[in-house]
């Protein structure tokens, strides 16, 4: 085999890596092997000049066994460990291989007749305890620690836990300042271990676009989706993504839904004297305008309170009609009333269920009611979950906007709540509809009928 030497072997790396030629142009330029130039290509990338330099190393054990893991492990040639390892020749590599699979681990220990280890340093240069080179040594790897410790803060921070590919990360960083023999130690990690992430640092993120879309989708919508409605956001444009791969992309990209759901605990309750309680927590319905389920809530904005009164369809989650007034008087349920008794069309005559508060028992909404044909249904008293669709929504309501905004004055309250529930027909994707809006889902079903 030729021997180059190492300013042959350095004139035509940096041939290669700052010219604009192929391999085999500058082989024969410099008058080398071109298999022999993509190896050391390879080494350089990874070693810098070491990569290039003659080394008289006598294996351990441990390190031939650590090549031949990273080979099984990680399905790598041997050309490739070879430069992953800082190894002179494949054919060494190679060796090793064959020993292993043909007489097991003992025919990788050091033979009489092989070489041994040079000793560095001589017994009467070995560093006394207490002298100036065993201090500045001493000195020398608390630097190292120092620096190490240094970089770990913002990594635990994201994730809660520092994982093997941080280490190798901060070892990569500060690998002109230290050897990576030392800083693996400091790191508590195998040098293989270390090789094998600075290799995934090389290959391309596959999921670089996908993380621009979830970061798209999750500032969209204001961190209100997790990554089960973001799953479903993804499907819909064509990307299919198993949740957990979702799940796990947005904790590298420490996105998490900023929203934090309360639950509602009541007691069995009585059924009231007005209405019997028809619905009976039968939520499911067939079709559109078959179902409605009403309630008022009360929000305190800068010292001002607001009351708001919905109609939800119980078939796709639709706020179909919706009143707000100052105060919790009779036209903030009338007047709701009659924008959604605009959305029915002949022979429609829905349930309309709500609880026992004073609005749903005066004469005259019992009267409207039975004048448009509509069932009135009341929950028992005390009992919020016989209501409790329209109660989750008023929870999605305030943790989406409510404590996830501030707002300047109750007017700029008033007009985030209406884009707020505009956003929440035609744009809050929902697992139950198939990942549809309640305005998509109601289209999607009178298409398909």
């Amino acid at each position: 085999m030729t021997k180059y030497s190492l300013e042959t072997k350095l004139s035509a790396v940096t041939a290669y890596l700052n010219g604009v030629e192929s391999f085999k142009d500058i082989a024969q330029k410099h008058c080398v092997d071109m298999t022999m130039l993509k190896k050391w290509v390879a080494k350089f990338k990874r070693h810098g000049l070491a990569g290039l330099q003659k080394t008289y190393t006598n294996y351990s054990v441990e390190f031939k066994m650590d090549v031949l893991k990273f080979i099984n492990e990680m399905g790598a040639s041997i050309a490739e460990a070879t430069a992953v390892f800082n190894i002179p020749t494949s054919s060494t590599v190679w060796k090793w291989k064959h020993l292993f699979e043909t007489q097991g681990i003992d025919a990788l220990q050091q033979k009489e007749k092989e070489r041994p280890p040079m000793k560095k340093k001589s017994e009467n240069n070995q560093q006394v305890e207490g002298s100036e080179e065993a201090l500045k040594a001493e000195i020398e790897r608390l630097r190292m620690e120092n620096a190490y410790l240094k970089k770990l803060p913002c990594l635990n921070s994201r994730k809660g836990k520092v994982t093997e590919q941080d280490k190798a990360q901060i070892i990569y960083e500060l690998r002109h300042e230290f050897k990576v023999i030392d800083l693996v130690k400091v790191a508590d990690i195998p040098r293989s271990t270390y090789y094998y992430w600075v290799k995934r640092m090389d290959l391309p993120d596959k999921y670089h676009e996908v993380k621009e879309m979830i970061q798209q989708i999750f500032h969209k919508h204001q961190g209100r989706y997790g990554y089960r409605r973001i799953t479903w956001t993804l499907r819909n444009q064509g990307i299919i993504l198993n949740h957990k791969t979702v799940r796990r992309l947005m904790n590298e990209m420490n996105l998490k839904s900023l929203v934090r759901m309360k639950k509602y605990r009541s007691y069995r309750g009585k059924v009231g004297n007005i209405a019997p309680n028809i619905l009976k927590r039968d939520f499911g319905a067939t079709k559109p305008n078959e179902k409605w389920v009403t309630d008022v809530t009360e929000f305190h904005i800068h010292g001002e309170k607001l009351y708001l009164s919905p109609i939800l369809d119980l078939y796709n989650g639709e706020i179909i009609a919706y009143n707000v007034e100052k105060r919790p008087v009779y036209p903030l349920v009338s007047k709701m009333l009659d924008k959604a008794f605009q959305q029915l069309k002949d022979g429609e005559f829905p349930i309309l269920h709500s609880d026992q508060e004073w609005h749903y028992q005066m004469k005259e909404y019992q009267h409207v009611l039975k004048e448009k044909g509509i069932t009135q249904s009341m929950s028992r008293k005390g009992n919020c979950l016989d209501n409790a669709v329209i109660e989750n929504f008023f929870g999605l309501l305030k943790s989406e906007l409510l404590y996830l905004q501030e707002f300047e004055s109750m007017e700029h309250f008033k007009l985030e709540l209406e884009k707020y529930i505009h956003y929440y027909n035609h744009d809050r994707i929902k697992t139950k509809l198939k990942g549809m809006s309640p305005v998509q889902y109601r289209t999607h079903s009178s298409l398909a009928a």
